[in-house]
């Protein structure tokens, strides 16, 4: 790598390119060769890590257009489009997406694609692929495919690694296989079974460095221990969850909760998200993000209206507030996968 700045040692240069914001990291590889290697380098972003530059960027990604994700820069409220991902699967959908090892994973899922003449769906329900996007190259790469193909599954990031839990397999049965994987060996492990399996969708999320696998509509959680999983009854409200800074958050009927073990209390109305359908809440630094989703068809009007807007609920607050964001430029309507990502 040539000089990268006149003057300055390749050293202190690389620092000071270290400070410029991702967004326009394409545009710094354009000044020259040197830069356009600097970019695509590790000791860049290792940089950023030591001159405290480095930046938390959301993930989202939804059904419209077709395996498409955008990252959305809260610091400048602006959105930046990845490339597609290249996976084969059309319309890949009810896959489960996490970031470690400062890279993107893309997890199993189907296709949710329909055939327009005949109306069929696409064949293959539940993969075992894997895929990340590593935003030093800003592409991305198959990685080591899961034991187990699964749609609709538990998924979440413990101790650097990624491990998912039940969901549904080939011919849509539901499992309850679990398996966990290690990003720097790019190797999956069996894991014990959960201890039992629902004919529904399943959520996997961390609380207190214990991983936790919620079914959809029953009142039990379980809890992965050294042993195994251990189920405990719980009296939480149903709806979309997340976790913000070890707290779990629920929406439901419009409100949303902080849930405790055996208590909550609302933190504010979430009413104007009740005509909404498939949006997704993302608990992102210390804020609840409301983005995408539909509206349905109501009275006389029979339009489906694609959402792309961002609400965002700051907690850091005396009092919690609703503020809008930037709305997606690139994706809209159902909201298919997001997660966070440092870089």
């Amino acid at each position: 790598m040539s000089v990268l700045i006149e003057g300055l040692p390749d050293a202190v240069a690389i620092r000071c390119l270290a400070r410029v914001p991702y967004y326009l990291f394409p545009k710094l590889e354009t000044v020259c060769r040197s830069w356009r290697e600097a970019v695509h380098s590790p000791e860049l972003y290792k940089a950023r890590e030591e001159v405290k530059s480095s930046e938390n960027l959301l993930c989202v990604c939804a059904f419209d257009p077709e395996n498409v994700w955008q990252l959305y820069d809260p610091t400048r409220d602006l959105w930046i489009t990845l490339p597609i991902l290249p996976s084969k699967v059309r319309n890949l959908a009810n896959f489960s997406v996490v970031s470690t090892a400062s890279k993107l994973f893309v997890l199993g899922g189907g296709s949710d694609a329909v055939d327009p003449t005949t109306g069929d769906q696409d064949g293959s329900f539940a993969i075992n692929e894997v895929w990340a996007y590593d935003p030093v190259i800003r592409q991305w790469a198959q990685r080591a495919a899961m034991i187990v193909p699964r749609a609709m599954f538990a998924c979440c990031v413990i101790n650097g690694k990624i491990l998912v839990a039940g969901g549904f397999t080939t011919c849509r049965k539901s499992i309850s296989k679990a398996e966990i994987y290690d990003p720097e060996k790019d190797v999956w492990v069996s894991i014990p079974d959960l201890h039992h399996t629902h004919n529904s969708a399943c959520t996997g999320f961390v609380i207190g460095g214990v991983v936790h696998v919620v079914h959809k509509g029953l009142t039990t959680v379980q809890v992965l221990v050294k042993d195994g999983w251990r189920v405990h009854e719980h009296s939480w409200v149903q709806g979309p969850l997340t976790v913000v800074n070890g707290s779990l958050y629920v929406m439901s009927h419009g409100l949303i909760y902080k849930q405790d073990r055996e208590s909550r209390k609302v933190v504010i109305s979430a009413s104007e998200f009740k005509r909404r359908i498939g949006f997704a809440m993302m608990g992102f630094q210390d804020d609840i993000y409301v983005i995408g989703g539909v509206i349905g068809p109501e009275g006389w009007n029979s339009d489906i209206i694609k959402m792309s807007d961002v609400a965002v609920l700051t907690l850091g607050n005396e009092k919690p507030v609703w503020q809008k964001a930037a709305s997606m430029t690139r994706c809209r309507g159902t909201i298919l996968g997001c997660a966070g990502l440092r870089i």
